[in-house]
C-alpha cells in the first residue's frame, strides 16, 4: 500500500494484500486499501494463535489479508506495530485495553470551561508518552471561557514541554495552528472525557459535516455525548485522524519508569536533593520542597506524581504476583513506599 511507511513495508512479503484498520465491532473491521474500503473478518485460526486481547487487530493496524472475488477479506496477520495507545480495561482485573494501534501524535482534548482539570491532563500525558507518540494538549471552548490565560498558565505548569493549542470550534479559530503539529501521512488520534469537542474539531479538520455534534448544556459548559466507536478518518493534507469515545477514566496502563518524562520538572528538581533517596518531606537539602515553598511548584502536583507512581507500581506487582499478595505488599505492616 503506497501511504505505508518503511517500518511497515518491510514486514511485507512481495503479492501479500495489505490494509489498514479504519473500524473495528464486534469482530467485524474495515480495512483501506489502495482499492478502496473493504470489510474483514478474523478466522477461526486467529482465536486460537491470540494470546492477548491486544493481539487482535485495532483500528490503525496494519494488517495482512486474504479475500477471493468479492467475499469478505480474512485477515492473516498483523504487522508489527509502531506504537500502541492502550489502558488498564476498567474493574479489578488486570487486562490491557488497546485503544489505537499506530498513531504518531496523540490530541488531548479537554475544555476550558468547568470540564478543565490539570490532573487529568497530567494522567493522560502519562499515557501517551507510554504509547511512544507525542502527546499535544488541545483546549477547546474558549469562547466560553473568561480565564484562558490563567488556564493555559497552569497547562504549562502541568506539561511542561508539551505543544497546547487553545480553540474556539465554533468559529475554527486555532485550527490552522493545531494542523502544523503533525505531518503528511502521520496518525493522529483524539483522545478526553465525554462533550469537549473532539467531534466538533474533527469536522473542522475534514472540512465537512462528518461526526455529529450536539448542542452544549447551558448549566455546565458541557458538550452531549456523540462518539461511540473509534474510526479512521483521512484528512486533506494526507495525514489519517481517528476519534474515540468519550472516557468517564483514564486507567495507567505502563511501566513506573516512563513517570519522569512526564514530570520533568519534579525529575529534574530531585536529582539536586542532598540525599538520593529523598522522599521529598522533611530531609534537609531536598530541591523539591523548597522549589514548593518557592512557589515553583505546586503541591498537588508532587501529590498526583506520587499517586500515579504507585498506581503504576500496583499495576506491575499485580501482574507478577497477583492481587492478594500486591494487597499485602503495599498496605501490610513491612509495606512498599
Amino acid at each position: 500500500m503506497n501511504l505505508m511507511n518503511e517500518f511497515f513495508s518491510s514486514q511485507v512479503i512481495k503479492g501479500e494484500q495489505v490494509g489498514r484498520i479504519s473500524f473495528s465491532a464486534h469482530g467485524v473491521y474495515s480495512i483501506v486499501t489502495d482499492a478502496g474500503t473493504i470489510e474483514g473478518r478474523i478466522p477461526g485460526r486467529f482465536y486460537h494463535r491470540a494470546e492477548e486481547s491486544k493481539d487482535y487487530p485495532a483500528v490503525g493496524d496494519w494488517v495482512v489479508y486474504q479475500r477471493e472475488n468479492q467475499g469478505p477479506a480474512i485477515v492473516d496477520r498483523v504487522l508489527n506495530r509502531k506504537t500502541l495507545l492502550s489502558r488498564k480495561k476498567a474493574g479489578p482485573g488486570l487486562d490491557e485495553q488497546v485503544m489505537v494501534a499506530n498513531v504518531d501524535v496523540v490530541l488531548v482534548v479537554t475544555s476550558l470551561t468547568k470540564e478543565f482539570n490539570v490532573r487529568r491532563i497530567e494522567r493522560y500525558v502519562q499515557q501517551v508518552y507510554e504509547s511512544g507518540a507525542r502527546p499535544v494538549i488541545v483546549c477547546t471552548k474558549k469562547d466560553l471561557c473568561t480565564q484562558v490565560n490563567q488556564r493555559m498558565y497552569e497547562v504549562e505548569r502541568v506539561a511542561p514541554g508539551v505543544p497546547f493549542h487553545c480553540l474556539n470550534t465554533i468559529e475554527g479559530e486555532g485550527v490552522d495552528a493545531l494542523v502544523q503539529e503533525w505531518n503528511e501521512y502521520e496518525t493522529v488520534v483524539l483522545i478526553g472525557s465525554s462533550g469537549v469537542g473532539k467531534s466538533a474539531l474533527i469536522n473542522h479538520l475534514l472540512s465537512e459535516h462528518a461526526q455529529e455534534t450536539q448542542e452544549v448544556r447551558a448549566q455546565d459548559h458541557r458538550g452531549r455525548h456523540t462518539t461511540t466507536h473509534r474510526e479512521l478518518f483521512r484528512l486533506l493534507d494526507g495525514a489519517f485522524l481517528i476519534d474515540t469515545p468519550g472516557m468517564r477514566e483514564m486507567q495507567l496502563w505502563g511501566e513506573e519508569s516512563t513517570i519522569d518524562q512526564t514530570f520533568l520538572d519534579i525529575d529534574q528538581l530531585q536529582k539536586q536533593c542532598k540525599f538520593r533517596d529523598c522522599q521529598h518531606e522533611t530531609e534537609p537539602g531536598c530541591a523539591v520542597r523548597r522549589a514548593i515553598n518557592d512557589g515553583e511548584l505546586e503541591e498537588e502536583r508532587l501529590n498526583n506524581y506520587r499517586k500515579l507512581k504507585r498506581e503504576l507500581k500496583r499495576l506491575a506487582l499485580k501482574e507478577k504476583y497477583g492481587t492478594q499478595r500486591t494487597n499485602r505488599m503495599l498496605h501490610g505492616p513491612n509495606k512498599i513506599q
